[in-house]
């Protein structure tokens, strides 16, 4: 008997079915085939964990987990549950312990996920405790495969992921040196919540073909327009894309204005211009690379504003973006300095990117009552190659080509 839910009218990936945004079924196989299956899922930077016993609280898909460097230096990651009653094992979003210990009933583990001490285990007086077949090493949560590229931790539930730059592609391999070639320093996070499904927003950053026509301030401001130089690499597996522009001496174009598009606009200016003012830190001139490596991870540079994002579903019709903004650690003063005021181009209330935490709810609400219907995705065609121009939906396409391999459907 066939139990898929999710049936594609056609092998085509430009049709998109809207009942893979709001089906619940589908949201609990993706945590199996998905979040807990073949993938590396990105959990936090190296820079966070600068020392022995330094940790952070993080998600993979759902399934809260510890991430956390042990005194042989290196980075270990297990659920962020107790192996007795199911309770939290850390609380906090970062700290640094010589061991962890349950709030609930003092189960401890230590740094590497290890189940290391019951409290009371052999009673109070002659009497309970736990039986003498007990065994402390066939209890404790579970843990995670970790690999570290360029600075990024990442972690994966299953034995059968390929090592992290076969998963990657040399491609998207050399995209992520290209931003973190030297070492780093956080300098600020913050989490967005997100009134949609999570591939709504996964889609969203694959989706050259927005950027221009729903920021106001990208073309407005001449940062990102589809007329300049640019162009969009997929790998082959579809789920990692690529997407750069540079910012050149454009010849009068009128293709917006052709267009009567609404993103258009130049009656609109900045009193501070300084927002935009910029240095140099990349030879080969592109001045915007948003990365995506599946399924939710992000890398971008938006001129001097570099910062990863972390895509986490909190249900079908919710999602948590966790940004984390950083700079190079031998920033000068005036460096971090613009760094940090281009920060203001991103986040919920971000120049450019306020509107991406809206669209998404817009298309959740949108879809209610159109369960049967599809999303047409046939900009740039039915491929899911790299492309050369950005106004294609390539990269959105390649997603779901990616995302049918690993549900299997």
């Amino acid at each position: 008997m066939d139990t898929q839910r999710i049936h594609w009218k056609s092998d085509s990936l430009t049709r998109i079915p809207y009942s893979l945004y709001n089906d619940v079924e589908i949201a609990e196989q993706e945590k199996l085939e998905i979040f807990h299956g073949k993938t590396w899922n990105f959990l936090c930077l190296e820079a966070d964990l600068q020392d022995a016993g330094d940790y952070r609280t993080t998600h993979v898909g759902e399934t809260p987990v510890v991430v956390v460097k042990d005194q042989d230096q290196q980075i270990y990651a297990f659920e962020n549950r107790c192996a007795h009653r199911g309770a939290l094992i850390a609380l906090e979003k970062s700290g640094k312990d010589a061991n962890f210990q349950c709030v609930y009933h003092a189960w401890s583990y230590n740094r590497q996920g290890d189940l290391t001490g019951v409290a009371f285990a052999k009673g109070v007086k002659g009497q309970g405790g736990m039986p003498a077949s007990f065994c402390k090493e066939e209890h404790g949560p579970r843990k995670l495969r970790v690999s570290v590229f360029c600075g990024l931790v990442f972690g994966t539930f299953s034995e059968e992921t390929p090592d992290i730059e076969t998963y990657l592609g040399p491609e998207i391999c050399a995209r992520i040196q290209r931003v973190l070639h030297k070492p780093i320093e956080v300098i600020g996070r913050f989490t967005q919540a997100l009134p949609n499904n999570w591939k709504l927003y996964v889609e969203n950053v694959k989706d050259s073909y927005h950027a221009s026509l729903l920021h106001m301030f990208f073309t407005t401001f001449k940062l990102n327009r589809l007329s300049q130089k640019g162009g969009v690499i997929v790998d082959p597996t579809g789920g990692h894309h690529v997407s750069y522009s540079i910012v050149e001496n454009e010849t009068a174009d009128n293709s917006y204005k052709d267009q009567a598009i609404r993103a258009d606009n130049d009656q609109y200016l900045l009193k501070d211009r300084s927002l935009l003012s910029v240095f140099k830190e990349y030879d080969d001139g592109i001045t915007l690379q948003i990365l995506s490596v599946f399924p939710g991870f992000v890398l971008q540079q938006i001129q001097n504003c570099l910062a990863v994002r972390q895509v986490l579903p909190k249900g079908v019709g919710r999602t948590e973006l966790n940004w984390t903004y950083f700079g190079y650690a031998d920033d000068t003063p005036e460096q971090r300095k613009t760094r940090l005021k281009q920060s203001n181009l991103i986040g919920p209330a971000g120049f450019i990117s306020m509107e991406d935490g809206a669209v998404g709810g817009f298309v959740q609400r949108g879809i209610q009552g159109a369960q049967d219907h599809e999303a047409v995705v046939e900009m740039g065609g039915d491929h899911t190659g790299s492309s050369e121009g950005r106004a294609t939906e390539t990269s959105v396409r390649g997603f779901w080509k990616a995302y049918r391999s690993h549900m299997k459907i």
